[in-house]
């Protein structure tokens, strides 16, 4: 009597095999969808970490303060910015260069000084 009829607690074989299955593809939508999370991790470099400009583009500083912006790759920087100094350009909110241009800058010389407080 264990057919498609009604078992000995009441339900059908029918009902008792679709949940089963419908846990199964929860947890298999589950699995994907952490793989996918994965792949993005990895294809990004295995950073998430806020990046200081986007794709396509290099941070610029300004001039005798700590102003900066973004510049789309190919263009010179706009006047009253520069490029940061080679192996001195931050990458990412928070980095190491990130924080240590809060306080230092490049003067009209081109020379990297040290800002005054509460400039």
């Amino acid at each position: 009597m264990y057919g498609y009829g009604i078992s000995r607690n009441g339900q059908s074989s029918a009902t008792r095999t679709g949940r089963a299955h419908g846990r199964r593809r929860s947890r298999a939508a589950a699995g994907l969808t952490l793989a996918a999370a994965a792949v993005a991790v990895l294809t990004t470099g295995c950073s998430t970490e806020d990046a200081t400009c986007g794709g396509g583009e290099y941070p610029i500083m300004t001039v005798g303060g700590t102003g900066s912006a973004c510049q789309p790759d190919g263009e010179d920087p706009p006047k009253g910015y520069v490029r940061y100094p080679e192996g001195k350009v931050p990458q990412h909110v928070d980095d190491k260069w990130d924080v240590y241009w809060r306080t230092h800058t490049v003067d009209k010389k081109g020379d990297i000084i040290e800002v005054p407080a509460g400039s």
